[in-house]
């Protein structure tokens, strides 16, 4: 057996869109393939769903991060035991990306010196995703 990519993919309870707002904000995420409920054949979602995000892909340089947004009437519970890691070979956009992704959410550990080298530090953002930010040495 060949794994060739392990892309996480993320769930939100309506704020997909904004969540993209902030990746590409704070990661420089590129849109690729947005679709909402709306473009479904036939629309056979309730009013309620037609303008959530029924899947995208974001482009983060070689990486990729897949997104959407959860029908109204299946809520899903923020947080859990997965984070999303990501590692930026710069401590300055790093720190840029840090702070950026911490915006309505907190930090659970302030990016900082690791004992392995560089920086690490983690948080949940505005829509309890969780993210490991770790910057070599």
């Amino acid at each position: 057996m060949t794994i060739n990519k392990l892309n996480p993919y993320v769930n939100f309870n309506g704020d997909c869109s904004k969540a993209i707002a902030l990746y590409q904000k704070a990661l420089g995420a590129k849109v690729e393939n947005l679709m909402k409920y709306s473009d479904l054949p036939g629309n056979p979602h309730e009013s309620d769903n037609k303008d959530r995000v029924l899947h995208c892909q974001l482009q983060l340089d070689a990486v990729t991060l897949m997104v959407s947004d959860v029908p109204a009437e299946r809520p899903i519970a923020s947080g859990g035991n997965a984070h999303v890691l990501i590692e930026i070979d710069d401590a300055a956009a790093g720190a840029k990306a840090f702070q950026a992704l911490a915006v309505g959410g907190w930090i659970t550990v302030p990016l900082g010196p690791a004992f392995w080298g560089g920086q690490f530090g983690m948080l949940t953002d505005a829509f309890g995703v969780q993210w490991m930010v770790n910057c070599p040495a």
